[in-house]
């Protein structure tokens, strides 16, 4: 009977790996990288409990790095086969993964410098060669056609409002016997500007979904309000406002709404830079297929001058030492790498200064200890004093929160025999079970890392 093995995004957020064993082949839909705990992180460093070469195909559900990130490392131990994704996450793979690389060899770089790791010498997970050996393996593919991955098994990727090319992916036998599986990736969420609302459920026997809000509800619309008062507050200080950003999706929406509340005379204009390669070649991919985003995008493209991009190393050197107010941008979206290391390193010790998140925020990452209201957090090797006013938006998360995830899990056009939570912390996973049986009456399962269930296929 085919099987399903939780290799990853199982009671924890991320590291999504999702193994499908059927008619003697495996197929892997994500590859994503362990974030946050340490113990988390530890296991990018464990093999599969399986010979990657032994893997037949793998399929993507979006470009974000907890579901693309250890496709690298799979490739160096043995990997051969195809990786199939939407055009859009080909596109933004080609970000990601050289980044992800190049930081795991400069982080390890400057380990041995400055002699902090436990490891002698520190290694990187994996190198720039390895992740342009990964890229060589993308076949890009559109929305809403049936692609076969291997013989006999076919897939189709729709559109799911997360991220640029982002889908769930049904998985389907070729001769239309057995059953139907839904990979859910993550959800975008309904009437937010940039993306498309999330593409109605299709029938399917099982459902992987995704938890990660499974707890709670985000703010209601505000039109702006909490992030301008941020703003304005920090400037009356004289401070800087600086933003971790996840490089490609929230920059796009965050530039957004800075525009919008200038035009609004809702924040007085002041510099805004955006201190990330990859998120401006994010930009840059975001613009070129507006075919797939809402229309606000068009307005983006416009205004696109109105910021100040940093391109290089010494570009953003000064910027960490210039003392202006102004409104910085600068990835990863929860400061655990990256040049926004350096603003915050630069920044935290001066209450003047805000650091505002606009994402979730992983367990064990530096950006859930400054929200969870640390007073020092360790960088390079030090602590660092926290003055800075912390704040945290949820409104601006291209997850779906609770009440977003049932909306669309009714449009579905009937019952899966299971449905099993992935990406979710346990709390949110729980409380997610208990809403769907309660309001929706389906079998709900909380799947173990690790483990193998059978499937209808």
């Amino acid at each position: 009977m085919p099987s399903l093995t939780f290799l990853g995004a199982a009671r924890t957020v991320t590291g999504s790996k999702h193994l499908l064993e059927i008619d003697g082949k495996r197929v892997l839909f994500d590859c994503g990288l362990f974030q946050g705990l340490k113990e988390l992180r530890e296991r990018n460093w464990s093999p599969l409990p399986i010979q990657p070469q032994t893997i037949s195909a793998v399929v993507l559900t979006h470009a974000h790095i907890d579901h693309t990130g250890w496709l690298p490392r799979l490739v160096s131990q043995g990997f051969k086969g195809p990786v199939y994704c939407t055009a859009g996450t080909a596109d933004l793979c080609k970000l990601v993964l050289p980044d992800a690389a190049h930081l795991q060899e400069e982080d390890a770089k400057f380990a041995n410098k400055r002699g902090f790791s436990k490891h002698q010498p520190a290694m990187p997970l994996y190198t720039e060669e390895d992740a342009a050996l990964a890229l060589s393996r993308l076949q890009p593919q559109p929305f809403n056609k049936k692609v076969t991955v291997i013989p006999g098994l076919e897939v189709e990727f729709i559109n799911a409002g997360h991220l640029l090319g982002s889908s769930y992916v049904l998985a389907t036998r070729a001769d239309q016997s057995g059953g139907r599986i839904l990979f859910g990736g993550d959800l975008g969420r309904y009437s937010r500007p940039i993306l498309p609302d999330p593409s109605p459920g299709v029938a399917a026997d099982v459902l992987l979904l995704e938890s990660t809000y499974g707890d709670r509800l985000h703010p209601r619309e505000d039109d702006g309000a909490a992030l301008a008062q941020i703003i304005t507050e920090t400037v009356a200080r004289r401070g800087k406002v600086i933003i971790p950003a996840f490089a490609i999706g929230r920059v796009e929406e965050l530039l957004y709404w800075l525009f919008k509340l200038e035009d609004a005379g809702r924040l007085p204009k002041l510099p805004i830079y955006v201190d990330s390669p990859m998120a401006l070649k994010g930009i840059e991919f975001y613009s070129s297929r507006t075919d797939e985003l809402d229309k606000e995008v068009l307005e983006m493209r416009r205004q696109l001058p109105r910021f100040t991009a940093v391109n290089s190393a010494m570009e953003s050197k000064a910027l960490v030492e210039n003392d202006t107010p102004a409104v910085i941008i600068a990835s990863s979206g929860m400061a655990t790498g990256g040049r926004v290391v350096h603003h915050l390193f630069a920044g935290l010790p001066d209450a003047r200064n805000t650091v505002l998140f606009v994402g979730y925020q992983g367990a064990g990452t530096r950006g859930r200890i400054l929200v969870d209201g640390a007073q020092y957090v360790k960088m390079f090797g030090q602590q660092v004093p926290v003055h800075a006013k912390i704040e945290k938006l949820d409104g601006m998360s291209a997850h779906a929160d609770a009440g977003e995830i049932i909306r669309w899990l009714r449009t579905l056009p009937r019952a899966p025999k299971t449905t099993y939570l992935v990406h979710g912390e346990t709390g949110a996973q729980e409380a997610l079970k208990a809403r769907i049986t309660k309001e929706l009456g389906w079998n709900v399962e909380i799947p173990n890392h690790g483990q193998k269930v059978d499937l209808p296929l």
